[in-house]
């Protein structure tokens, strides 16, 4: 991983500690991510719930790079989506560092970053 990755990286994760009181691992930003785009806000959610909820955060993180399309929404106000094109297939590590990049890229504004091309991993 590059230098300004790793900045940016370090940056997000601190500013995601400073208004959530603790340190989030990717999961958590995914999950954050999903509960922001279906509008649900912070509440206590069922496990089926939390598990769509990381669907919508996942979808939504890689529908830049192609891989998911957001279809619209349901009458709930749920994001749906449909699979674009097939993710490649990658080593865990990889896996974590492409949703790291996906994740600096959707809060890019918040962290005072411009928003990059994201580079697939093919």
């Amino acid at each position: 991983m590059d230098y300004a990755f790793e900045k940016d990286w370090n940056t997000l994760v601190a500013k995601m500690t400073d208004r959530f009181g603790e340190e989030p691992d990717v999961t958590t930003m995914v999950f954050a991510v999903g509960l922001q785009e279906a509008g649900q806000g912070a509440r206590r959610d069922k496990k089926d719930e939390k598990m769509d909820l990381m669907h919508v955060g996942v979808c939504t993180l890689l529908e830049p790079l192609g891989y998911y399309l957001r279809k619209g929404e349901d009458e709930d106000g749920w994001p749906h989506f449909t699979v674009g094109d097939p993710l490649p297939a990658l080593s865990p590590s990889e896996q974590e560092t492409m949703m790291k990049r996906a994740l600096l890229d959707y809060f890019a504004a918040w962290i005072g970053r411009e928003v990059e091309e994201n580079k697939r991993v093919d």
